[in-house]
């Protein structure tokens, strides 16, 4: 008895980034040497070589050491956003941080997957949105479509594959709703 096939990997089509394959090598090349090894004060060095090559990055945005980012061209951050130590954006779709919004240590928000029930293992990406006010906390995984609501939270170690309410607490594998945020007294 034959098995039946699957997945044909001899007919992928590759992936798209937004953009010529020749910018992206020269982006992982530039990332590589000049960024990546940068010591941690040099924010500014980091904000510079991403907008250099076309990210959109709002006012005193922190990216720590280590910060992986696939296609600038496809990242927005608004103003004060924190990016924590070796946070991965797997920008193959747009990736938007709202303002005021933190990105917690070794997170990996990726807009990119294949569809596994087709034979060709097609490539598919799907934005990602992050509102203002938000904390994705250390080692969370975010999936390729996720939005996530105002002042949200997700606690560390948490996988969200589907959205995310305003002011909620979610944590876990799957996320699931655990509590509201409420703003601390005056």
């Amino acid at each position: 008895m034959q098995a039946r096939q699957f997945q044909d990997l001899a007919r992928f089509g590759g992936t798209a980034r937004g953009g010529a394959a020749w910018r992206a090598q020269l982006w992982w090349l530039f990332q590589a040497v000049f960024v990546l090894p940068t010591p941690q004060y040099m924010f500014a060095w980091r904000r510079f070589a991403l907008v250099l090559f076309g990210a959109k990055i709002g006012r005193r945005v922190l990216i720590r050491p280590g910060v992986r980012v696939t296609c600038p061209w496809n990242l927005t951050m608004g103003d004060y956003v924190w990016i924590g130590d070796n946070v991965t954006l797997y920008s193959v779709a747009e990736i938007s941080i709202g303002s005021h919004s933190c990105v917690s240590q070794e997170s990996y928000l990726c807009a990119g997957t294949h569809d596994y029930r087709d034979v060709t293992f097609p490539f598919v990406s799907a934005p990602i949105k992050v509102a203002g006010e938000c904390w994705i906390a250390a080692r969370v995984f975010v999936g390729p479509g996720v939005e996530i609501g105002h002042a949200a939270v997700i606690g560390a170690g948490s996988i969200v594959t589907t959205n995310v309410d305003a002011e909620t607490i979610v944590t876990g594998n799957p996320a699931k709703l655990v509590g509201r945020r409420t703003p601390a007294p005056p």
